[in-house]
């Protein structure tokens, strides 16, 4: 299991990732301390908290994992 925050300061944004998590060949969750959501769907997104950031958890090995940190560096956590 992988993990790394993000944030999401738009629609565009949560779009973008949407996309790019649903081409990922592994689960994607997305969430916070209250609730984890499918990363791959569109109604589980939009239903987030986008105040803070959100933590994402990826079922994959640790080379799939950095692949993936590379496609979302835009939105990592700094």
């Amino acid at each position: 299991m992988q993990e790394f925050e993000i944030s999401l300061h738009s629609f565009q944004e949560v779009q973008e990732f949407i996309s790019l998590a649903t081409v990922q060949p592994f689960p994607v969750l997305v969430g916070n301390d209250v609730q984890q959501v499918n990363a791959k769907s569109f109604i589980g997104m939009v239903s987030l908290d986008y105040s803070r950031p959100l933590r994402v958890q990826a079922d994959c090995d640790s080379s799939a994992g950095h692949s993936l940190r590379h496609v979302m560096q835009k939105f990592l956590c700094e």
